[in-house]
């Protein structure tokens, strides 16, 4: 993140289902927009009530952008998190106007009232972004939550990785595959 910039982070709800586009480039942005509506607790009353909602466009690019279109609708609870940004702009009828933008860089559902499967996309090359990188040959060893479709994964939830050399693996401490490195009957070391 650049200096100067505003992070947020915003839960809300989708208003619409995300609009998927291209540029004439071939980069892919989705933008959608949420309602976050704060909520308090009314002593008086002894009940919740809803304040005045912020609803806020936000746009997402490339290989996340599809992935959003593809996976959110509307009414879907969602956690936002990017860059706050002011745009001003003058209409046809000359009167400036101001909005402000959430440039989207994570993105995923709330599971406070919900529960989700996560599918990891299979990569086609390019840029690896917050990945942690690949291997020329193909052979990228993600890991992460909910493992996915391909050979050497790991992670958690998905099928454990086959034994390699433990002497090229500076963090082995010789425990069985999927141990934490404690005594031989799995329990963690603390």
């Amino acid at each position: 993140m650049m200096a100067g910039e505003t992070p947020i982070t915003v839960v809300g709800n989708l208003v619409a289902d995300p609009e998927l586009r291209y540029i004439p480039s071939g980069a892919a942005v989705a933008n959608f927009r949420i309602a976050s509506t704060p909520r308090t607790f009314n002593r008086q009353t002894n009940q919740w009530e809803d304040q005045e909602a912020l609803f806020l466009t936000c746009n997402i690019w490339r290989e996340a952008a599809e992935n959003v279109a593809n996976s959110l609708s509307k009414g879907m609870r969602v956690i936002v998190n990017g860059r706050l940004r002011q745009r001003s702009y003058q209409t046809r009828e000359g009167e400036n106007r101001t909005i402000f933008e959430i440039e989207v860089d994570e993105v995923g559902p709330s599971l406070r009232y919900a529960t989700a499967q996560v599918t990891r996309n299979e990569r086609s090359g390019g840029g690896n972004f917050n990945r942690g990188g690949g291997n020329a040959n193909g052979n990228n060893n993600y890991g992460g939550f909910g493992g996915g479709q391909q050979q050497n994964q790991g992670g958690f939830g998905a099928p454990q990785q086959q034994q390699q050399s433990q002497q090229s693996d500076p963090w082995n401490s010789s425990s069985p595959a999927g141990g934490f490195g404690g005594d031989a009957n799995g329990e963690p070391p603390f």
